[in-house]
């Protein structure tokens, strides 16, 4: 195979790209900020948001308001916010897509592959057996099964963040 058609990435081919770190974002917005930015949902020091580029249908990341270089430079506070946050993230994708595992992790630089350095944030990759069929492997291309608009209104209509940490 020669080609893959994907006529939804000249978005990002020909669209305007955006200028400093996509992670430092207001802490508070309206929804339509927050629906153009694919974020989720937020927290006291934190927010999810829908990787605009994924590695598998469902990735999100979870990252602070404040822009630190690496989890070192967090406080507590912003520790266990952000854990919760991605506890709770963890939990709604169990829901929604039920996968049989899930990649959670930190990129710190980017010779360990982090895509946006200095900002720090997690991710949270939902993973199931057999997922890494032939396009990878031989073509070395990703299929991704379904839109990022269509993921944002399934998830945002689950109401699945109420559930707080401890309960």
């Amino acid at each position: 195979m020669d080609k893959l058609w994907a006529p939804w990435r000249i978005g990002y081919i020909s669209g305007k790209k955006e200028r400093g770190c996509i992670f430092c974002i207001p802490k508070k917005t309206d929804k339509k900020y927050d629906s153009k930015k694919l974020i989720i949902t937020r927290s006291r020091h934190s927010f999810c948001i829908l990787n605009k580029y994924p590695y598998n249908n469902g990735h999100m990341m979870v990252a602070p308001y404040r822009h630190v270089p690496s989890i070192e430079h967090l406080t507590g506070e912003e520790i266990l916010d952000i854990f919760d946050l991605i506890k709770r993230t963890k939990r709604a994708l169990e829901k929604l897509f039920k996968p049989d595992g899930f990649n959670i992790g930190v990129n710190i630089g980017r010779s360990a592959g982090a895509g946006v350095k200095g900002h720090v944030h997690i991710h949270i990759v939902p993973r199931w057996d057999g997922d890494n069929n032939f396009m990878p492997a031989i073509g070395g291309v990703k299929v991704i099964s379904q839109s990022l608009e269509d993921l944002y209104k399934k998830i945002k209509g689950m109401n699945a963040y109420t559930e707080r940490s401890g309960k």
